[in-house]
């Protein structure tokens, strides 16, 4: 009965899992490694980058002399089009691994857009946010990527392809630490090298991916399990 057990907690699906955090956070790379790092344990998996459509707007704004994308449409409007496109794009990413069968890598999921409204003070969208992102399936585990905001304003800096203000990123860090569903993240110290964040990430993951042979000891102190839970992905503490 115990080995048949086993047997099943080894083989048990993974459908979903997302990554969370600040922008600078890491998301992106981590996510993309993920994914390919399944897929080569022999669980196919697609990485699916849930935009929101911000970094598309921030350009148009600067094209039509606007500092922000909040200048341009508003916040209201800003959280409305924030809102649409992400619900959209995730929407998408789900269909695509219910008919392929494959894992979803999510970079960014509902809890990256709570997260953006309350940063910008429109805690009224949040009630209808959450109403239309109900509908999607909480991932089996969602990462939250913690990063210091001044490193993240300089990784951001760094890659020259779009700007964050720090006070932006301070807010978003906050936001992400009062939602309700912080108890239920892996948190992830995202503040070292790629590698060390990868292997951080595939620890929690051992039911799925064998040991990084790269790997030089335990991640002891860079990562907090959900509350009850524990840093090797426990399935009674993991979601469907």
């Amino acid at each position: 009965m115990v080995r048949s057990l086993r047997v099943r907690r080894r083989t048990a699906r993974l459908r979903a899992v997302a990554l969370i955090g600040i922008d600078g956070s890491g998301k992106t790379t981590q996510a993309r490694r993920l994914a390919e790092a399944l897929t080569a344990a022999g669980h196919p998996a697609t990485y699916h980058r849930n935009a929101s459509g911000r970094r598309w707007l921030g350009r148009l704004a600067h094209r039509l002399g606007r500092p922000d994308p909040q200048r341009l449409v508003g916040r209201d409007g800003l959280l409305a089009v924030e809102s649409v496109l992400r619900w959209l794009a995730i929407a998408l990413a789900l269909l695509s691994c219910l008919v392929t069968g494959r894992t979803a890598v999510m970079d960014r999921y509902s809890a990256c857009q709570y997260a953006s409204i309350r940063a910008h003070g429109g805690q009224r969208w949040e009630r209808l946010a959450r109403a239309g992102y109900r509908v999607f399936p909480v991932p089996r585990v969602t990462f939250l990527l913690t990063v210091d905001p001044a490193e993240a304003y300089r990784r951001i800096e760094r890659r020259g392809t779009d700007h964050e203000s720090m006070r932006w990123l301070t807010d978003a860090a906050t936001a992400y630490r009062a939602l309700p569903e912080y108890a239920s993240f892996v948190v992830v110290d995202a503040n070292g090298s790629p590698d060390e964040v990868s292997r951080r990430i595939r620890a929690h993951l051992g039911e799925w991916l064998p040991e990084d042979p790269a790997s030089t000891g335990p991640p002891a102190g860079g990562i907090r399990p959900p509350s009850g839970g524990t840093a090797r992905g426990d399935p009674a503490q993991a979601r469907p």
